[in-house]
């Protein structure tokens, strides 16, 4: 995916939050520690450094909800990851995605008081999460140009 098509579909995906740009993802792609996980109508961000991954953002098209895709992001990615530890922020009103992450081993960890302002301005609390990954192999290198 382009950084034009990730700004596309996140833009979808996060209607009442502010999307990133392409040249946001542009930026993030352009680093050694930062890889894209992808399937047709999703994609996940991740940043791993020193054998602990952020998830950065997670989007799946609205049209495409309920049918496995962020399950199949998820599990992509943690086939693939030498990170021995995960964590994340999620929106406190997402309880879908609050719900995908626990099935992956993550838990609650601590809350953000009104981290997210929604477009309606109202502000919403993140919750943030972390799971071990002992699949991880150690701490990830970046990627080679």
């Amino acid at each position: 995916m382009t950084p034009a098509e990730l700004a596309s579909l996140h833009c979808a995906a996060f209607r009442s939050e502010r999307s990133w740009s392409a040249d946001e993802f542009a930026a993030l792609l352009q680093s050694p520690y930062v890889t894209l996980t992808a399937r047709p109508q999703g994609f996940a961000l991740i940043r791993t450094i020193a054998g602990e991954a952020e998830i950065l953002t997670l989007a799946v098209h609205p049209d495409h909800h309920r049918q496995g895709i962020a399950s199949l992001l998820i599990s992509d990615w943690m086939a693939e990851t030498t990170a021995q530890r995960a964590f994340l922020e999620v929106a406190a009103d997402n309880h879908a995605a609050q719900g995908l992450y626990r099935k992956h081993g993550f838990a609650q960890t601590g809350r953000r008081r009104g981290y997210y302002k929604r477009s309606d301005g109202t502000m919403v609390d993140a919750v943030l999460m972390t799971a071990a990954l002992p699949c991880g192999q150690g701490a990830e290198s970046p990627r080679t140009p």
